[in-house]
């Protein structure tokens, strides 16, 4: 019987499938002993297991690329230090061999004792990695019954779950799931980001979906209207064949994008510049005609090893990115570990109280004797090469940009005593993405040459509200009065001293925000290339002398209902 549910459409698409219901997981395992005979073998069957999904999430990081790697790295690399962690480990140890217990009950244990102590903290940061714990136990759970998740032969379905986390979402859409609905999550977290970026239609939100589809329904996802039909009529069947077709002949004419210039239509030309952070990235950032990389995240050199990267890797992989945009200018942004992504090599440090507001970004690179000296002198001679810039996250302090305005000249001056063949001038930016940044500008923008605001942090720390907290749901949003006016204020000031700025954050990628971020003065965009197309063709439909005229009624929203009207009107 046809059923029609209502949800969040967190990524457009359409898919017709048959359902697969996951329902919320719990590791409901009764209590069993094992007898003294049986531990040691016990043991080995459990550090199997481990060992599995240890291999199973490492084949899964190599396969990443492009928007995969940043955004399912940074939660596969966390559930590999959680696999490490001694005290997960010794305790499941210590439960089998002294409390003679099963290993599928030592992992509940286990999993009950960790997760008890993650829920009584005050910080809600770390009350939300208790779905990162529950993730590792339930692999580890998986694979002692030479089990896959529950995904084998997925392919052609669409997933009904109450949530799904980054990291099996990239996995699901390997094994060829074709819509996913869940019952929990938001538009904005890091899951519905990824689902975008793969073109994966996602509803997020639909409660009853959960309670009413069984396995084997035939469903149809709408993921641009957040509608979900259980059942679908003939009616329903023509409406998805006709998005699918929309859908096709939207891609085909973005594909004709490629190589048009991004040009207003009152003939004002806008920078689109590329985020990227691999080969892959800058291939396709130079294929769909971006004006350069606005950002490159230099985290992956250091993420997944256990020793630093020299001077002479890192310049190697700098030098090949500005060698791949042929003479477009590439921005690198410094060392950016810290808060939600961790390393190995013991640089970042794993149990801040408060990691967010830690020993990140430039704080971090100017605490390690010589790591920073390291990454500039790489940068700078990948800089004789073609056009280079050096980016700085997490500035927060006038000290810090004149400190590194220091240390830069220094190893410039340095190289060339050296004999290297450098650029005569490397322009130096700052990331602007803590309040304190925004308010302090004038006293230090004459430290530097040029500016970008990292929205996603901005609007995080601005408003008080953690991202990765679903619980926060739509709190979390840059349609705010104060993050708007923080922005024109940068962007008025960075023009008014004649320095070029730039967004790079996800508010930059999505083409709903283009006319409001135009309207405030940016000229600039510095997205992923999963929607730099979609981005151009927005702009190339839209009016900046009309939006300007209409900047000051924007200004003047009270609140998001306001900005929201604004953006429809």
């Amino acid at each position: 019987m046809r059923q029609e549910f209502h949800g969040v459409g967190a990524s457009r698409g359409s898919a017709l499938g048959r359902a697969r219901v996951r329902l919320p997981h719990a590791l409901e395992v009764a209590e069993e002993r094992i007898g003294r005979d049986q531990v040691e073998s016990e043991l080995a069957r459990l550090h199997a297991a481990i060992d599995t999904v240890r291999g199973e999430i490492h084949v899964l990081r190599e396969r990443l690329h492009g928007a995969l790697a940043h955004e399912v790295g940074e939660f596969l690399d966390l559930h590999t230090l959680l696999l490490d962690d001694p005290e997960l480990l010794q305790g499941l140890d210590a439960l089998i061999r002294t409390g003679h217990y099963a290993a599928d009950y030592a992992l509940r244990l286990q999993r009950d004792r960790i997760a008890s102590v993650f829920e009584a903290m005050d910080d809600a940061y770390f009350r939300s990695r208790v779905d990162d714990i529950d993730q590792v136990i339930g692999r580890i759970h998986a694979a002692l019954h030479r089990r896959d998740h529950d995904t084998q032969g997925v392919a052609g379905e669409i997933l009904i779950a109450d949530n799904v986390a980054p990291a099996e979402l990239a996995q699901l859409q390997t094994q060829g799931v074709m819509a996913i609905v869940t019952s929990a999550g938001s538009a904005l977290s890091h899951s519905a980001i990824l689902a975008r970026s793969l073109h994966l239609p996602l509803v997020v939100g639909t409660a009853q979906a959960l309670l009413k589809i069984n396995d084997g329904d035939a469903v149809v996802v709408d993921g641009g209207t957040g509608t979900v039909i259980l059942e679908p009529n003939a009616d329903d069947l023509r409406a998805h064949r006709a998005r699918v077709r929309e859908l096709a002949r939207e891609r085909k004419q973005l594909h004709r994008l490629r190589r048009e210039p991004t040009i207003t239509l009152d003939g004002v030309d806008i920078k689109l510049y590329a985020n990227a952070e691999s080969r892959e990235d800058v291939a396709e950032a130079h294929a769909l005609g971006a004006a350069g990389v606005g950002l490159y995240r230099t985290e992956f050199l250091f993420l997944q090893r256990h020793e630093l990267p020299d001077e002479d890797e890192q310049f190697r992989a700098y030098r090949d990115v500005v060698l791949g945009m042929t003479g477009r200018v590439v921005t690198i942004r410094t060392l950016d570990l810290g808060a939600d992504k961790a390393d190995k090599t013991g640089l970042a440090l794993r149990d801040e109280p408060n990691p967010a507001l830690g020993v990140r970004g430039v704080r971090l690179s100017m605490a390690r004797d010589g790591l920073l000296e390291t990454q500039l002198r790489a940068i700078l001679r990948a800089s004789g090469y073609g056009p280079l810039r050096v980016l700085v996250p997490m500035v927060s302090a006038t000290e810090e940009m004149r400190a590194v305005r220091a240390l830069l000249d220094k190893v410039a001056a340095d190289l060339r005593r050296e004999g290297h063949e450098i650029a005569e001038r490397v322009p130096l930016g700052a990331m602007i993405e803590v309040p304190a940044a925004a308010l302090a500008l004038p006293a230090f923008i004459g430290a530097v040459d040029f500016l970008s605001i990292g929205t996603n942090d901005l609007v995080q720390y601005l408003l008080a509200v953690d991202r990765n907290n679903e619980a926060l749901g739509d709190m979390y949003t840059p349609l705010h009065p104060a993050v708007l006016r923080v922005i024109r204020d940068v962007i008025k000031l960075a023009k008014t001293r004649g320095k070029p700025v730039a967004v790079c954050g996800e508010m930059a990628g999505d083409p709903a925000f283009a006319p409001l971020l135009l309207a405030l003065g940016l000229e600039e965009f510095s997205l992923h290339p999963a929607t730099l197309l979609e981005l151009r063709r927005a702009i190339r439909g839209l009016s900046l002398e009309r939006l300007r005229k209409r900047a000051p009624a924007l200004l003047r929203a009270r609140d998001r209902a306001g900005i929201e009207a604004w953006l429809r009107a």
